[in-house]
């Protein structure tokens, strides 16, 4: 059931930092300097978890959101149509 999140990621990774530091083994984590973002499927829904974790909870929420859109548009291009 899970989706393969470096596969959605695809190149749109390097929107989130050039270049991109994955570790692939389960889903995708990208570390930046003191912050890190890390995208994975459920195991039981069809849905991409996002974590995001930062000295300030702003960072972190502005991490997964901007984590967030990449996936979205990733996704809608893969499956022709727009996710809200």
């Amino acid at each position: 059931m899970g989706i393969d999140v470096p596969a959605v990621a695809g190149e749109d990774q390097n929107e989130i930092q050039e270049p991109p530091p994955s570790i692939p083994e389960d889903g995708l984590k990208i570390e930046f300097d003191n912050d890190w973002v890390h995208l994975r499927s459920s195991n039981t829904e069809p849905i991409i978890r996002i974590y995001a974790e930062s000295s300030f909870e702003t960072t972190a929420n502005n991490i997964a959101l901007r984590a967030y859109a990449v996936i979205s548009r990733s996704l809608a291009r893969l499956k022709g149509s727009s996710i809200p």
